[in-house]
This record gives C-alpha cells, structure tokens and sequence, in this order.
C-alpha cells in the first residue's frame, strides 16, 4: 500500500516537473510582457507600453498582417486540396492508394531545410520573383500533406458504399460528396486545417528561403529582432499566446456543448 502511495506522489512530482519545464517559459514571457522596464530578468513594474508600442510599430503590424493572410488561405486552400485528395486516395486502388501515400509522406519526413532549398531554386529556376506570393505557395505545398494524412483515417472508418448509396437515392455525386461524405469527415477535416493553420503561422525556416522584397512574417521579424533586447517581442508572443489557447478551447468546447444541446432536445 505505501509502495502504491509512493510511486503516486512520484508521478505527480514528475509531472509537475515537465509541465514547470514546459509552461514556465511561457508563463515568464508572459509575464514580462507587462514590465515597465526592457529588462527581461528584472522586474520594475506593471506597465502596458509594450503593447502600446507593439500596435504603434508599422514593421510589427506588417508581419502580423503578412503572416495572417497568408495562414487564413493556406488553411483554406490546403483543406479544400487535401480533403478532396484524401477522398480521391480512398476511391483508388490499393496500389495507387499506397503509392500516392508514400509520396505524400516525402514531404513530411524531408528536413524543413531540405524542403526550403528545393523551393527556394524550384522558384528561381522558374523565374518566379519572391515575395509573399511564393511564401504562400510554399505554404500550401508543405500543409497539404498533413491535410491528407489527418483526413484519411476518418474515410477509412467511413462504409465504403455509402457515396452509392446516396446517389441511388436521387443524390448527385456533388450531393453526395458535400452533404455525406464531408459532413461525417468534419473532425478530421478540422482537424487538418488546425494543423495547416498552426504550421503556417509560425513556420519560419521555409519563409526565410522562399520569402523577399521586404516580406517578413513573424516567424522571420522575431528573428531579425532577437539579435537585440526588444520586449515588444515579449507582448507580440503573449498575444499569440492567448489567441492559441482561445481557439483551441472554442474547438474542444464546442463538441461538448453540441451533445449537451442534442440530449437537451431527445
């Protein structure tokens, strides 16, 4: 009995040492976010100017502009590609099905750096001038396959015939694609574009190589900054911080509060 007490209390010790080790950086940016000094290891204050001179930067708000618009169509894009690509994988035979699988994994296991080079002389071979234009299509390339691989374990529990199904019921094939399939694939496709949005609004090393002209996401602004001490960074990533944990408490909320709704009404 006491040697089952005493591997609990250790598990909780364990645990709280990794959850201090994962969150205390954060909870200290945080923090100092809110310093009335620059320091970044002394406390003088509370003071809010950081955030005032965040929103007053003009380079801040550019890369948070950049960066947002070019997640929000990589999301958008990269969802409608990969979700129709999945249902496609799934139509196929297994051999094209497993083969296109293998491919689609390549860019997943390659190194981002690997993938950021070949991008970067994929573009200037083509001649194509950098910009926030190749920043977004490389974006769409590397989210697409996570896209894929979150999508097709929903359409693998899916029953196969039940697209045929529909239609023999007067559903056209768009019918039956939009108001079947896709509706009982929702969570994976969520899923997907969570996973597309979160990799495209913080990835740095393939932005840097396919990126130009002045164009700088986050990612690439922090860096250019890091070099010198600027606590504007510090309430740029507390905010970040937040709008993060408002979405994924709005995506693992809402199911919940949908089943509570539906055995209200029964």
């Amino acid at each position: 009995m006491v040697g089952s007490k005493n591997r609990v209390v250790l598990s909780v010790v364990l645990i709280s040492l990794i959850l201090v080790f994962f969150y205390a950086p954060i909870a200290s940016l945080m923090v100092f976010s809110f310093n009335n000094s620059r320091s970044l290891t002394s406390w003088a204050g509370f003071s809010t100017q950081w955030y005032s001179a965040l929103f007053e930067n003009r380079e801040m708000m550019q890369a948070i502009w950049v960066t947002v618009i070019v997640a929000l169509l990589t999301t958008v894009i990269s969802t409608v590609v990969g979700t129709l690509t999945a249902i496609g994988i799934s139509k196929s035979r297994r051999i094209i099905r497993e083969l296109i699988i293998n491919v689609n994994n390549f860019p997943i296991l390659n190194p981002e750096i690997v993938t950021a080079i070949g991008l970067m002389l994929l573009f200037s071979s083509l001649q194509i001038e950098k910009g926030m234009i190749t920043m977004l299509l490389a974006h769409i390339i590397f989210s697409t396959p996570y896209v894929i691989l979150t999508v097709l374990p929903k359409l693998r529990n899916l029953d196969p015939d039940i697209a045929e199904a529909a239609m023999d019921l007067g559903a056209t094939p768009f019918q039956a694609l939009w108001k079947v399939i896709v509706p009982l694939i929702m969570p994976g496709v969520i899923s997907g574009a969570l996973l597309a949005f979160t990799m495209s609004f913080d990835d740095f090393v393939i932005s840097y190589f396919v990126s130009g002209n002045g164009v700088k996401n986050i990612s690439i602004l922090v860096y250019t900054m890091s070099k010198r001490i600027n606590p504007t960074i510090n309430a740029l990533s507390t905010i970040l911080v937040v709008i993060i944990t408002v979405v994924l408490l709005i995506v693992n909320l809402a199911p919940l509060f949908k089943k509570k709704e539906l055995r209200g009404t029964e």
